[in-house]
Order: C-alpha cells, then structure tokens, then sequence
C-alpha cells in the first residue's frame, strides 16, 4: 500500500494573473507563450505595470498535485518558498486543496517566488517568473519517507533551472526506483528544453523518467523537427510512456507501439490556458496509480484541462472527481 498516489515536485510560485493585450506583450518586451526567468528589478518594474491582478497559489507540479486531489488522489508536494507573507499564502492554499506539503520554508532571502502571467484576449499566458525561494530547493529537501512511498513522482522540466534541484530530483528519483516506484516529468516549455535537451534526452534513455508529458511544441523542439510523425516516434522509442497534448486536436499517449487517441473536450470559450498542461498531467496521473487503462487515463486528463481553460487561474474551481463521475470517466 502506497502512502501517496502522485508525489509532484516544482517550483513553489505565486501566480498574479493579469489581462492584457497583444500591445502591452510588444510594448514590454514579453516573448507571447513562454516562460520567461526575470530578476528583481524587472518583477518590480512588470507589477507596477499590471492592471487589476488575481493572486493564486501556482507553479507547475503545485498545479499537477491540487488537480490529483481534487480528483480524489492522495497527493504530496516538494518545493521552497520563504518565511514571508507569500510563503504563508502558498502554504496554506496547496494545504487547503489537499495536498501533503511539509517543505521547511527558507528563513530569510531571498522571498517566495512570484510569476506574473499576461494573458491576452486568445485565451494564451505568457508568464514572467522570478524564482526566489525556489532556487534554494534541495536534496535536504527530498523527504525519503514520501519518495519511496508514492507510486509515482512527478516533476517539472523548470527545476533544470535551478541547480541544486537536478540533485534534489535525482536523489528523489533513485528512492522511487529502489522501492520499485516510477518516476514522471514534464517537459515544461519549448525554451525550458532547448536550453536542456540533451539532459532531457538522457534522463528518458537512462531509465531516471518512466514517464514523459510534452505538449506538440515541446516534443518537436526536443527532437529538433516541424514533423509531429517523426518526433512522436522518436519519443516512443526513449521513453515507456508518453502523452503529447495538441490543444483543440486533443493528446496522444504512446507505450512501445500502442498508440491511443484522446478527444479534447469540448470548450465554450477559451479563457486562460494557464494551467492546462498541468491539469492534462494531473488527470491522466490520477488515473494511471488507480490503474485505468491508458485511453481512460488520457481522457481523465483531458477533461481537466478543458475545465481549467474555461476560467482564470491554474487550478479547476469544480471538484475534478465529481465532473469525472458526470462525464462517465468514475
């Protein structure tokens, strides 16, 4: 018996999500659709030029684990913020969603990390994050009870950013091996992976990662090709498990040479794409550790991604397991 479904481990971040439009991206120099690191002076300088905001306990895995317990899954979280008012906000938010989150929060600077996320009329986010706390995340940090009792853990292509985090994962990642546990990350971002792809690469074909999750974007920069085709194979080939999200086209899950299409869900309006991926990750994680079959898996996930891109923010307002039950997925 697992003591956890999902372990996910990310940068712990504050969202202030704003509205904009395609000029203030232009006008402020911010690369529409990616994450972009920033440093203090340039957090201070984009927050004072943001319109009316929404503050949110976010950051990539953060989201992952809220969305596995709102479905109903025992989730835990790994990541650093600061003794500092944000620090309480994050803590007490994921807490209050369900999830298992014991992280000692650094005690003086620099502060808990905050990503201010423009999103314009398209439904598209593009987020300017600077780190803080997060960069202190280390193997002091990777709780051993937890690692080797969650069937699978979970983390985020973005902790390549931070040094120290590569040995927090790796150390992670051997506890969740030896107890015969799998290890999953998310390959995060086009620009995440251009500036780690060969790491990438060798934490798939090492055997570290058992499973991979990439949108179309992220998989044809990691395999350096416009051809969805022959990234897919590639990527089948390096990993046992892959699910690539293709927006309106839905997602497609791999395993060896079985392939499983998944319809996206229906979607009245785009609001916010934040958070999409990470409930995608979310839903199909849920899944797999109650041992769905892969189509059901895929379907799990998304759903979810369809729910939160109908609202502000990263994490579903609705209770995941009950639209699961409504869809016919429970």
């Amino acid at each position: 018996m697992s003591d956890y479904d999902v372990l996910a481990i990310g940068n712990a971040i504050v969202d202030i999500i704003a509205q904009c439009d395609e000029a203030f991206l232009v006008e402020n120099r911010i690369i529409k659709g990616a994450m972009n690191l920033i440093d203090t002076e340039r957090a201070e300088l984009l927050y004072a030029r943001m319109g009316p905001a929404i503050e949110a306990s976010g950051g990539s895995a953060g989201n992952t684990a809220a969305g596995v317990a709102s479905f109903g899954g025992r989730a835990a979280f790994f990541g650093k913020v600061s003794k500092d008012e944000l620090g309480a906000i994050y803590a007490h938010d994921i807490r209050a969603q369900g999830v298992a989150f014991d992280t000692d929060p650094l005690d003086g600077p620099p502060p808990t990390a905050r990503s201010m996320i423009f999103v314009t009329p398209d439904g598209e986010r593009s987020m300017n994050t600077y780190l803080g706390a997060c960069v202190e995340l280390g193997p002091e940090d990777v709780e051993a009870t937890k690692a080797r009792g969650a069937r699978v853990i979970y983390f985020e292509g973005y902790l390549w950013d931070p040094p120290r985090a590569k040995e927090a994962i790796r150390l992670a990642a051997g506890h969740a091996h030896a107890a015969g546990r799998e290890v999953s990350m998310t390959l995060s971002d086009p620009f995440c992976v251009d500036r780690y792809r060969d790491e990438f690469l060798d934490l798939m074909r090492s055997g570290t990662v058992d499973i991979v999750f990439a949108n179309d974007h992220e998989m044809k920069s990691l395999y350096q090709t416009a051809s969805f085709e022959m990234a897919l194979e590639a990527l089948r080939r390096d990993c046992r498990i892959a699910a690539v999200t293709r927006s309106e086209k839905g997602s497609v899950v791999v395993r060896g040479d079985e392939t499983f299409i998944i319809e996206a869900t229906p979607v009245a309006t785009i609001v916010d794409t934040t958070g999409a991926g990470d409930l995608y990750a979310a839903g199909f994680l849920f899944g797999y550790t109650a041992g769905y079959d892969l189509q059901r898996c895929g379907d799990l996930g998304s759903l979810a991604a369809g729910l939160v891109i109908q609202q502000i923010g990263p994490r579903p307002r609705q209770n995941l397991r009950d639209e699961a039950a409504k869809a016919g997925l429970l």
